[in-house]
């Protein structure tokens, strides 16, 4: 090993321990022991001490013996700098470090100082689990945890962009000579935060913990790890979590020790400045440390050293182009143009056609360019996209259409919303400036359709209308054919079909679960249904989507066939070997992590509540929803618990067994009027029209003390059911 790394890493271990210890002793004296540690919306308590330890830090006493473990794992300070062969008691300092920084970080939280303005501090556990299924279908290949700051603006932006086309989350904390990368960022007006994947955690080094915590949960959450099995957390990390540490500027002995944690992981450094290197394999899939790279080959290198799979969008546009820009936020007074929103007409529309009448990548603007508009101008537009594939059947018009909406996205400065004729898309002025036009829309959809889908299409043809003339004589062409695939989407049923799909795309994540998708029963993400299941079969015989022969169906009522079982018997290791896809208390779906809501029993009612995940209040057992989450996930099956998609709850086959729509007795107000429409339909069709008026919200309470009387009171028809336990 180099000769000043291991000294570095144990001083900086030092000293951060110590840190920490006159943190905790000052919150002790002034607040107790008994008083309460937490970092918002978490299951996981502190996440790495969590998985590592299996140790639940809830007060400030149970922080004393985590810092004990940290002291004794502590090599000495050496009395003078010197060599060592081995990566070991370095490796001890940074885990010693890991255990200190969560322990200060949750400590802001405690003492009222966590971090403000652009800094985030800790991702809750919703945040978790929305951003993992990116991890799980490859939009997101890893992330970077980049310390200190850029030599210039101009670098950091171009360093960023560089991430974010390669579809990695950039995850930053910790200051070069007092600037640091985030504020760089925010200085040039580049938009941070989740949804466009720049995550500013917090000012200091420390607050990288919460990228390592976030890789934490990833192998609690998805992975089925236990807590305390840190051996399956270290290793799980370094298999599938596919991050990095790019380090920025000078390497302090703090630094120093907070890689050395990371290495733990599986997670390289990779330095711009001339540090010792540490090359040779062991802990990390390559080289552990590598530094003076040029800023213009550092990403690059990184993604090599961590051994990423990145695919890049090739297509030659005026902006930056990739899933980071899908999150982003255009305010109306940085909107060049607008288009929709129902000020003007605008819809999007995907057809096949023969092989002879599609011209492959012709991309035309039949109407107005940009060029032709003053700022702050609506703008009416028909999006026509003409296929033609030998493979390519009418069924798969909407699977394909539907990812417009993302391809779009893609495009930074522009944002699309909607689908079908209800769509807006706003273009920024930046992106104007830059010499976005209306053919670059084309010309990223054309590209993004024939990448993804190219064994299925052939030929890609793009038009856009911007003439209103025109705009609505296409727009009704569009919707007779929007009303055709909707009478063919409400007439398919189970009894139907012969083949059900699975969806794996979770398993790298949970390894024992699997989605099983019906036409009645989309998966748990709400991201998959039937028709987009068979489509991907189409697409990649060999993806994670397979077909599923029924065989013989076991028990009608609660969804049980044979074709199912073995299926599932098969894809689980032998681990499930029975689902029930009707009910949810007896061989329910197991869950990865990426459901969108969690069904539970709820005794006292003789019913259930639905609990969604952007709801972070209580519920009525006292849990809130990322403490059920990990009850939940794993591909574990839980009887009386599980996850779902929302717009399961509206199908007929919607825990049939168990008694059906009828046995909700309560779910977030949220989650009710998202399901307003559907609720009111489905209960009319069930005999019960004023069904939706009988749940009860979070506003008539959220326990059983308080719902009860309410259901009463609404004759709910849970109450008269046979009893469901």
């Amino acid at each position: 090993m180099s000769r000043n790394i291991a000294t570095a890493a144990i001083r900086g271990a030092h000293s951060i321990v110590r840190r920490a210890e006159k943190r905790l002793q000052e919150a002790l004296d002034t607040l107790g022991a008994d008083h309460p540690v937490e970092l918002p919306n978490t299951g996981y308590y502190l996440p790495v001490i969590y998985g590592i330890t299996g140790r639940k830090v809830t007060r400030l006493a149970d922080a004393e013996p985590v810092l004990a473990l940290a002291r004794e794992l502590l090599p000495p300070l050496p009395a003078r700098e010197r060599w060592t062969p081995y990566l070991g008691p370095a490796l001890d300092a940074g885990m010693a470090t890991l255990f200190a920084e969560e322990i200060i970080e949750a400590l802001r939280y405690v003492t009222g100082s966590s971090p403000g303005g652009i800094w985030l501090g800790a991702a809750d556990d919703v945040i978790l689990r929305e951003r993992g299924i990116e991890f799980v279908d490859g939009r997101a290949p890893g992330f970077a945890a980049v310390v200190g700051a850029a030599p210039d603006t101009a670098t950091a932006v171009k360093l960023a962009r560089e991430m974010q086309q390669k579809n990695l989350y950039v995850f930053m904390a910790g200051r070069t000579d007092g600037a640091s990368f985030a504020e760089q960022l925010a200085a040039a007006d580049v938009q941070l935060g989740w949804p466009t994947r720049l995550v500013p955690f917090g000012e200091e080094v420390y607050a990288h913990i919460f990228s390592l915590g976030f890789a934490t949960r990833v192998a609690l959450s998805f992975g089925g790890v236990s807590p305390g099995d840190y051996h399956r957390v270290l290793m799980y990390n370094k298999d599938r979590v596919f991050a990095f540490v790019l380090a920025l500027g000078p390497v302090t002995d703090e630094w120093y020790a907070t890689a050395a944690g990371a290495i733990n992981f599986g997670f390289p450094v990779i330095a711009d400045t001339d540090i010792p290197q540490i090359l040779p394999y062991g802990v990390c899939t390559y080289e552990h440390v590598v530094s003076g790279v040029p800023h213009d080959r550092i990403v690059a290198r990184a993604v090599e050293v961590r051994g990423l799979k990145v695919a890049a969008a090739e297509l030659e546009v005026p902006v930056a182009f990739g899933p980071a820009f899908e999150g982003e936020i255009i305010r109306r007074p940085d909107t060049f143009v607008e288009i929709g929103a129902g000020r003007a007409p605008a819809f999007e529309f995907l057809v096949t056609r023969p092989m002879s009448e599609v011209e492959d990548g012709r991309v035309q603007v039949v109407g107005p360019e940009l060029d032709n508009l003053g700022e702050g101008g609506i703008l009416p537009l028909g999006l026509v996209v003409e296929v033609a594939g030998r493979k390519m059947k009418e069924e798969f018009e909407p699977v394909l259409e539907r990812r417009l909406h993302y391809f779009v996205n893609y495009l930074e400065g522009v944002v699309h919303i909607g689908q079908r004729d209800i769509v807006r898309i706003r273009i920024s002025k930046k992106a104007f400036a830059a010499g976005l036009r209306l053919r670059h829309i084309g010309e990223a959809v054309a590209n993004r359709v024939k990448a993804e889908f190219g064994s299925l299409v052939d030929k890609v043809q793009v038009t856009l209308y911007s003439m209103p003339d025109l705009v609505l004589t296409e727009q009704e062409t569009a919707r007779a054919q929007y009303r055709r695939r909707d009478e063919r989407l409400g007439s398919l049923t189970d009894e139907a079909v012969d083949t059900f799909y699975t969806c794996s795309l979770c398993q790298s994540f949970a390894p024992a679960h699997i989605c099983v998708v019906t036409p009645e029963r989309l998966g748990l993400c709400g991201a998959v249904n039937w028709l987009d299941a068979r489509a991907s079969y189409e697409l990649k015989q060999t993806g994670p989507n397979q077909p599923v022969a029924i065989g013989t169906c076991i028990d009608e009522v609660r969804g049980q066939f044979s074709g199912v079982n073995s299926a599932m018997e098969r894809y689980t290791q032998g681990k499930i070997t029975a689902l029930n896809l009707y009910s949810m208390m007896e061989n329910p779906m197991t869950s990865c992590g990426c459901f969108e809501a969690i069904a539970a029993v709820l005794p006292e009612a003789n019913g259930i509540f639905i609990v969604n995940r952007e709801y972070s209040g209580d519920t009525p057992i006292g849990m809130r929803f990322s403490t059920l989450a990990g009850m939940v996930g794993g591909g574990e099956q839980t009887p009386g618990f599980m996850g779902l998609a929302r717009a399961y709850i509206l199908s007929r086959r919607f825990i049939q067994a168990d008694g059906g729509l009828p046995r909700v007795v309560w779910m977030p107000r949220q989650l009710k009027e998202y399901l307003r429409a559907g609720l009111l339909r489905r209960g009319a069709e069930i005999g019960i029209p004023d069904l939706y008026e009988r749940v009860a919200d979070e506003t008539v309470g959220t326990s059983p003390d308080d719902i009860f009387p309410f259901l009463e009171a609404k004759q709910h028809p849970a109450l008269s059911l046979a009893p469901i336990m």
